[in-house]
C-alpha cells in the first residue's frame, strides 16, 4: 500500500520589518476600491451624483478627485494608479489614456514658451516626433544628444533655461540603456524616463534619483494585449501638474482597461521571470547564428553597457534586437516565414512579437538617421512572449534559414 501523505512543513513566519518582494507587491496593491471583493470593482461611470452644492465646489476644485467626473479621476483607474506608485516606490501615479498620452501631458505640462529640454538622440519614433516636431511649435528648444555620454547631457544643459532631462532606457529599437543614477546628479533640469521596456521588476528609476518615471502600460504592465493605458509615477507634488494638464487636454485612462492593466500586474512576477529567461537564452542562442550580425540585449556579455546593465536592472529585459545578413529583404523574409512568432508593432504580451522597424516605426525616418541610431536595414525587434522557449527558438531558426534562399 502507499504511504499516506506526509504534513507540509509549518508556514514560515513573515518578519514584520523584512521589506516586501515586488512580486508581492504586484499582488497586493491598488486595492484601496475593492470592499473585500479579490478583483477590483469597475467603475464604468462618467460622473457621481453630489449630496450638495458645497459638496459639488469642494470636488470640483480638489485634485485628482476620485468621484466627481471621471475626466478628474475614476475609482477603478486610481486603483491601478495606487499598484503602480507602490511597484515604482512613488508617492503617487497619474494615468493616462496611452503611453504616449502620459509622455505628452507630462512634457506639455513641465516646460512653457522659451524652455528647454535634452533629450535622448535615441527615442520611440513617436516620442522623437513629439520633440522634435511638435514642441518647437510651441517654443520648446529641444537638444538631442547621446544618452550614454553624461558628459554631453550635462554639457547640454543651459543653467536656467533646460526644464527637463528626458531619456529612454532601455531604449527602443537598439537597448541602449542611460545612467540612471550619473544623470540624476546633473544639477538642475527635473530627469523624466520612460523605462517601458524594463518595467519596476526590472529597474527602479526612482530609486536612483530620478524625478519622473512613465510607462506605456499598453505593454508589460498590462501584458495581454487588451489594455490601452500610460502612467507616469512620481511625487505628488509634480503629478498635480501634471493631472491639470491631464484634464484640461482629456488624455484619460479609461476605467475599463485601468481594470485588465490591474489584472495584468497581478501577474507580473511570473510573466517577467519567464520572458526575461527565454528572451536571455535566444540572445545567447543567435549569438552563435551564422545568418547574425549582431544582437543587442542587456543581459548579454557582448552588450557595450554590461557592467552597468547589472548595476542598474535585476534582469536583461524580455526585449531584444538582432540584424540578420542581407539588409531589408532578409528582414522580410524573416518576418514573413515565422510561424508561431508573430507580425506585430507592440511587446510585452503573452504573444512573441517582432517588427522591422526599418519598415513600420522607423519607416518615416531618413535612412541615415537611421543608421545614425542603429536602425539598420536588416534589424529585428522581437518581444519574447510566454511561449515554451524551445518552440520560440525553433522559429526563429527555421525563419533564419528563409533568409539564406
Amino acid at each position: 500500500m502507499p504511504h499516506p501523505p506526509t504534513d507540509p512543513p509549518p508556514a514560515r513566519p513573515v518578519d514584520p520589518g523584512a521589506p516586501q518582494r515586488l512580486e508581492t507587491t504586484a499582488i497586493t496593491a491598488g486595492r484601496r476600491a475593492n470592499q473585500g471583493s479579490l478583483s477590483t470593482p469597475l467603475w464604468a461611470t462618467t460622473a457621481y451624483e453630489q449630496a450638495s452644492l458645497d459638496e459639488a465646489g469642494d470636488k470640483a476644485t480638489t485634485p485628482r478627485v476620485k468621484d466627481f467626473y471621471s475626466r478628474y479621476g475614476n475609482p477603478t483607474v486610481a486603483a491601478f494608479e495606487d499598484a503602480v506608485a507602490e511597484l515604482e516606490g512613488a508617492g503617487g501615479a497619474q494615468a493616462f489614456a496611452s503611453g504616449m498620452g502620459a509622455i505628452t501631458s507630462t512634457i506639455l505640462a513641465l516646460c512653457s514658451s522659451g524652455d528647454h529640454l535634452v533629450a535622448a538622440n535615441q527615442l520611440y519614433t513617436s516620442t522623437g516626433g513629439l520633440l522634435a516636431g511638435a514642441c518647437p511649435r510651441f517654443g520648446i528648444d529641444v537638444s538631442f544628444v547621446d544618452q550614454t555620454d553624461v558628459d554631453a547631457v550635462a554639457a547640454a544643459v543651459i543653467p536656467g533655461r533646460t526644464r527637463v532631462i528626458f531619456v529612454e532606457t532601455p531604449a527602443n529599437p537598439v537597448l541602449q540603456l542611460a545612467d540612471l543614477e550619473a544623470l540624476s546628479a546633473i544639477p538642475g533640469p527635473l530627469k523624466v524616463v520612460d523605462s517601458t521596456f524594463a518595467g519596476p521588476l526590472l529597474q527602479r528609476p526612482l530609486e536612483l534619483g530620478f524625478d519622473l518615471v512613465i510607462h506605456s502600460a499598453t505593454k508589460s504592465l498590462a501584458g495581454h494585449n487588451d489594455a490601452t493605458l500610460g502612467v507616469v509615477a512620481g511625487p505628488e507634488d509634480l503629478l498635480q501638474w501634471i493631472w491639470g494638464f491631464h484634464t484640461i487636454v482629456g488624455a484619460v485612462a479609461s476605467p475599463f482597461d485601468a481594470l485588465n492593466a490591474l489584472r495584468g500586474i497581478r501577474t507580473l512576477g511570473v510573466r517577467v521571470h519567464h520572458a526575461c529567461g527565454s528572451a536571455q537564452r535566444l540572445a545567447e542562442l543567435l549569438e552563435d547564428h551564422p545568418s547574425v550580425l549582431r544582437v543587442n540585449h542587456p543581459g548579454l556579455e557582448s552588450h557595450p553597457q554590461r557592467e552597468l546593465a547589472k548595476r542598474q536592472m535585476a534582469h536583461g529585459g524580455s526585449n531584444l534586437s538582432f540584424e540578420v545578413e542581407g539588409g531589408v529583404e532578409a528582414g522580410r523574409r524573416f518576418v514573413e516565414a515565422l510561424r508561431l512568432c508573430r507580425l506585430a508593432p507592440s511587446l510585452g504580451g503573452p504573444e512573441t512579437l517582432v517588427t522591422h522597424p526599418a519598415s513600420t516605426t522607423a519607416a518615416g525616418m531618413p535612412p541615415d538617421e537611421r543608421d545614425a541610431i542603429g536602425i539598420s536595414p536588416g534589424l529585428i525587434r522581437m518581444s519574447v512572449g510566454l511561449e515554451h522557449p524551445e518552440d520560440v527558438s525553433a522559429d526563429v531558426f527555421q525563419a533564419l534559414a528563409a533568409t539564406r534562399t
